[in-house]
């Protein structure tokens, strides 16, 4: 009977470390983690509403080589509402911009940008402090860059390697 037993300890005590060892190479591994860090989850980014705000004075400026995109857009924001002398057209300081973009300074200015967009008949929106007067950081001012987008013959996409 005392064979037994210890027949029975002997084969319990190989059985757990087995088990002991398989868990510690697991862990050792890295396929098993005792404490796993919370993945952050992405919270999701507030939506603006476009608001059209005609109070803004409108910089637009073609930064592509198609003559007259600057006026054209200019008189569909005036169209729009904006009064005349509160939009101002002119040409960029280059003809390569991708995509037609609103630029705004203030995250208050974010849903007057997002209006003026849709007005133009859709177009990104980005803050940037580039395009605002440094004689008045307070003014209330959009800028439109025309991008290659709005040409007549706008780039196709090359494929990426």
């Amino acid at each position: 009977m005392r064979g037994w037993v210890v027949l029975l300890w002997a084969v319990l005590a190989t059985i757990v470390l087995v088990a002991v060892g398989i868990f510690g190479t697991l862990l050792v591994s890295g396929r098993v983690v005792l404490f796993p860090t919370p993945t952050p989850t992405a919270s999701p980014l507030p939506v603006v509403t476009p608001v059209v705000d005609t109070t803004y004075e409108v910089l637009i400026l073609n930064a592509t080589p198609e003559v007259g995109l600057a006026t054209q857009m200019k008189d569909v924001v005036v169209g729009a509402g904006w009064a005349e002398d509160t939009v101002s057209a002119g040409e960029a300081g280059s003809t390569d911009f991708a995509e037609t973009t609103v630029f705004y300074y203030l995250p208050a200015d974010e849903a007057a940008a997002a209006g003026l967009a849709e007005v133009i008949g859709g177009a990104k929106i980005a803050q940037s402090d580039v395009y605002q007067p440094t004689d008045d950081p307070e003014a209330k001012q959009l800028a439109v860059v025309i991008g290659l987008d709005r040409t007549s013959n706008p780039p196709s996409p090359t494929p990426s390697e």
